[in-house]
């Protein structure tokens, strides 16, 4: 399977209302964080039908040309068939190739369905690597520093806790929203699974807590506590 085959597939399921959507979603307008990507139109079920499709036969060499192409749709179907591959076998060349390539996973959603499926699982069963997580929470570079809190939601799914509270940690004091949305989120994941210990951490870095990242990570608290946690008394 050719990238050029790919490409043309996603392309005959592009809508300009679709594109008009996309672009007004996902901020591309002078000065927003995706001013410079561009979008056919193409809507996100599409995407992951194609990539279910052609994962077990595309080599890395085409996929090169989906994840490093202009088109956010064609990265991102780049992306899926490498989480489809990593979830296949093969998972230590993957996460290689993953990282090699971070330049490409440049924007939020992009972020969110790789790095916990790729980056996340792996370094859960290789521990030894998670300094990679810190380095990327301390990077000048937005979408680094959303690979580091968002790859630790593996680790939530298993009950282990520490890598996102250490992560958030270093993002407290971070200037993007699209940051302060993803503390919040992993967060609140955190109170799905064990609320005592997301309750905690709020409490103790409640004075540094962005106000969005509060208000995602209590979305699941009954409302009178919820209106508590907003006020700061507890």
């Amino acid at each position: 399977m050719s990238a050029q085959e790919v490409i043309l597939q996603l392309k005959s399921f592009a809508t300009v209302e679709r594109k008009n959507k996309n672009e007004y979603y996902f901020k591309t307008g002078p000065g927003q964080y995706s001013e410079f990507d561009q979008f056919i139109g193409v809507r996100t079920p599409q995407i992951r039908l194609i990539a279910k499709q052609h994962y077990q036969c595309i080599a890395f060499n085409e996929i090169d040309k989906l994840i490093n192409h202009a088109v956010h749709e064609i990265r991102y179907c780049g992306l899926i068939i490498l989480v489809y591959q990593y979830q296949s076998a093969n998972q230590e060349a993957i996460f290689n190739y993953y990282l090699k390539n971070l330049q490409a996973v440049n924007n939020w959603d992009l972020v969110d369905y790789s790095a916990p499926h790729i980056i996340g699982d792996y370094l859960f069963n290789h521990p030894d690597k998670l300094l990679l997580l810190d380095n990327w929470a301390k990077s000048d570079n937005l979408w680094e520093r959303r690979i580091a809190i968002v790859a630790t939601f593996a680790f939530i799914k298993h009950t282990e806790f520490a890598p996102t509270l250490s992560i958030s940690k270093l993002l407290l004091n971070d200037q993007e929203d699209l940051i302060h949305k993803a503390l919040g989120w992993m967060l609140r994941e955190i109170y799905k699974k064990d609320a005592k210990t997301c309750e905690a951490f709020l409490r103790e870095n409640y004075a540094q807590l962005p106000r969005t990242t509060l208000r995602y990570a209590i979305e699941r608290m009954q409302e009178d506590k919820r209106q508590r946690y907003l006020k700061g008394v507890f």
